[in-house]
């Protein structure tokens, strides 16, 4: 099927992927979720293999017997933390012929952008603590901030995993003497219905508690955190100061640091607004960039996959020619936000 003036938006995360084909207008014609994605652990083309039928659902439900060629496919990754791994998705995708253009980029831009207004030259910073911690900002003139956000090897902390784990570390050594009293060493356990850590420690070791479960610990972190537990506490103290220094850092790199931005606050973990984090994410942000202004973002991220697809399409009206892989790279000059307001407005009602 020939170019249809559609765009595909994709937004895929560590545990989830969103696919939408979007109209010119900004209407959703189909969509399809499925399970996450992980070019790190299964290859990139294995990955972009895994949005195939996802694509096809998305198509079906719009009414197409086979996916139509969209004018512009953008992809917001998760674990597209480098260039070089931004351009072989991009490759993968170009590949498979969805669209006349590709563009990847870190799925952290999907949050930014849901975050920002539409039309003009909009700025900002996002952070998204979900699964994992990550970071990127927009200058007004398109230059870009990020971090590499591979973990403890590019100088991470924090995330859903993370906390998950410092809530098992805590636990383990308040309950055997070597850490401080912590209500942890009780919580945990009593979570999966076991008797004590040592428990715990042989139950996960062993494959009786499946891995997977390890991430119901960052909720529960936070629950024993606001009943007071000092060692809770400071584990949460820390994600905000982590979210913060993100947010400052990439402000002053693109010349926004007394600038009256949005800094854009998504992922489940900041999503769900637990006062103790929430509350001292603003309080540091007002210490430390008083002219920005925090924005919770709890639209699904795909929203800021289809607008940048809107704005992309926009800024190519009328230009013809072979499909192209596209992935920014620190630094690099992004197209306007040119989408249509209507259009814009349009798609942000369908996510409400």
């Amino acid at each position: 099927m020939g170019v249809s003036g559609l765009l595909l938006a994709v937004d895929a995360g560590n545990s989830k992927t969103d696919v939408a084909l979007v109209g010119p207008d900004g209407a959703v014609l189909g969509q399809a979720r499925g399970g996450g994605f992980q070019p790190a652990v299964t290859g990139a083309a294995r990955a972009v293999a895994g949005l195939a039928p996802l694509v096809a659902e998305a198509a079906a439900r719009a009414g197409f017997a086979a996916p139509p060629v969209v004018e512009h496919v953008q992809a917001c990754l998760a674990n597209a933390d480098l260039p070089v791994e931004e351009r072989a998705l991009a490759a993968e995708i170009g590949a498979r012929g969805w669209g006349r253009a590709v563009t990847v980029v870190n799925d952290t831009f999907a949050l930014l952008r849901a975050g920002l207004p539409d039309g003009g030259a909009a700025a900002g910073v996002a952070v998204v603590c979900g699964a994992g911690i990550n970071c990127a900002g927009l200058a007004p003139d398109g230059r870009t901030a990020r971090f590499p956000a591979i973990g403890r090897i590019s100088g991470d902390w924090g995330g859903g995993g993370f906390l998950a784990e410092e809530a098992l570390w805590w636990a383990a050594r308040a309950d055997d003497g070597r850490g401080e009293p912590s209500e942890l060493a009780r919580a945990v356990p009593a979570h999966f219905g076991l008797s004590g850590m040592a428990e715990v420690i042989e139950a996960l070791h062993l494959g009786r508690v499946a891995a997977a479960r390890r991430h119901e610990l960052a909720p529960l972190l936070f629950a024993v955190a606001a009943g007071g537990d000092p060692v809770a506490r400071a584990i949460v103290a820390r994600q905000a100061e982590e979210v913060v220094t993100m947010a400052v850092v990439a402000l002053g790199r693109l010349g926004l640091s007394a600038a009256r931005v949005p800094v854009v606050l998504g992922g489940g973990v900041l999503a769900a607004r637990h006062p103790l984090l929430h509350d001292r994410v603003v309080e540091l942000l007002a210490e430390r960039a008083p002219e920005a202004v925090p924005r919770v973002v709890t639209a699904p991220p795909v929203l800021g996959a289809g607008l940048l697809a809107l704005d992309r399409a926009g800024s190519r009206r009328g230009v013809r020619g072979e499909a192209r892989e596209e992935a920014p790279r620190e630094g690099l000059r992004e197209a306007p936000l040119e989408a249509p307001l209507e259009a814009c407005a349009r798609l942000r009602a369908h996510f409400a």
